[in-house]
Parts: structure tokens; C-alpha cells; sequence
């Protein structure tokens, strides 16, 4: 990674914040976040889509979206952090976690498989996406909000998670993760889509 973080020792404001919590979570900042610092207004912007997206949705439904996309763009620091997420939640155990890394995705309830979908098509072929795409979320029970905000979690994780990637950001292990799961999880089935964790 050629970009320099902001220090953590000299960390004020959101900068601050964003360094708080990796530590308080887990005890030390993850490359990522130090990443996403060099510009923290962007970060506190994402963190408000966010904010704004999850009430409709639901987190079992957000983190569906967020694991459909990142698998799709092979994206290791989003799956392993969203699988945990997912697996602390009680969204998904850890057989069902490991069997999505594979491409298996009978972990998840029905609608959630539709969301993955969803999301995947949106991460690899989004220009040939029509309305039979989002009618697979109303025919699964979604409102139209819930559908607008589906697609903007999985933009959203696009938008992280390509960030990310085009920086060659490193991967850091995730705490509390099963190696097993978390090897998985590194090299995840893609539908086309290469895995590009090994960095």
C-alpha cells in the first residue's frame, strides 16, 4: 500500500474515533481503517448511508447484501469482517458461513438467498440488470424501500470494497475467527469473479 495513514498517535477527530474502535474492538487498527482515514470525511459519509439504510432493511438483510457483494468482487477484507459480524449476529453459524465462502448459501433464510443474488449481479453485471432483478426482491416480500435500500447496501459495499482492493490494502487477521472459516472465507467461490486476497 503506497498511501500513509494518518498517524495514530497524532489521531484527532473522526480519525480518533475510527482508531478508537478497532482498538477497543479488537485491540489494535486494522490496515483498513488507517486506510479509510486518509480521508475521514468520506468515512463518517459512508457511515451515515449506512446508518440510513439498516432501519428498512434489517441487519440480518444488510449483512446478506453486504456478504452477496463482497463474495461477488472477491473481496477478503469485507468477507471476513461481515462473516464475523454475521456469525456474532446469529445470521448465519458457522457451518452455514463456510459453506457460503464455497458458494453454498442454504445458511441463509429464503429471502436472504434472493438478496445474496441480488447483490452478486449488481457487483459483476449491473448494466444488464433489469426489472425482473428487482422484481426477485418484491416477489420475496420487500417494499419498495427495502428494495432501494438493498441496492444501495450492495452499491455501498462495492464502493468500499473496490476502494479497498485498487489500493492493494493488506489484509489483516481477524480476531475471533476460526482459521478453518477464515481460509475459507479467503478464498471464496465468485461466480467468474477472482479471489484477490492474497495480499
Amino acid at each position: 500500500m503506497i498511501i500513509t495513514p494518518p498517524d495514530p498517535n497524532a489521531a484527532e477527530g473522526h480519525v480518533a474515533e475510527m482508531y478508537a474502535d478497532d482498538i477497543d474492538d479488537d485491540g489494535f487498527v486494522f490496515v483498513h481503517t488507517q486506510a479509510m482515514a486518509v480521508n475521514p470525511e468520506a468515512h463518517a459519509a459512508f457511515e451515515n448511508l449506512i446508518q440510513a439504510i439498516v432501519p428498512s432493511i434489517g441487519l440480518r438483510v444488510y449483512e446478506a447484501a453486504t456478504l452477496g457483494a463482497a463474495r461477488a468482487l472477491g473481496s477478503t477484507h469485507c468477507l471476513l469482517a461481515h462473516g464475523r459480524k454475521s456469525l456474532r449476529a446469529g445470521i448465519v453459524d458457522e457451518a452455514g458461513l463456510t459453506a457460503f465462502a464455497q458458494g453454498d448459501d442454504s445458511g441463509f433464510a429464503p429471502a436472504e438467498r434472493v438478496v445474496i443474488d441480488y447483490a452478486a449481479r449488481l457487483s459483476t453485471d449491473p448494466a444488464s440488470m433489469t426489472d425482473d432483478d428487482a422484481r426477485s426482491l418484491r416477489d420475496a416480500g420487500y417494499s419498495d424501500r427495502q428494495i432501494v435500500d438493498i441496492t444501495l447496501a450492495a452499491s455501498a459495499r462495492n464502493y468500499f470494497s473496490r476502494t479497498l482492493l485498487a489500493l492493494a490494502v493488506p489484509v489483516d487477521e481477524v480476531p475471533g475467527l476460526d482459521p478453518a472459516i477464515a481460509a475459507a472465507l479467503t478464498r471464496p467461490a465468485s461466480d467468474g469473479a477472482p479471489p484477490t486476497a492474497d495480499r
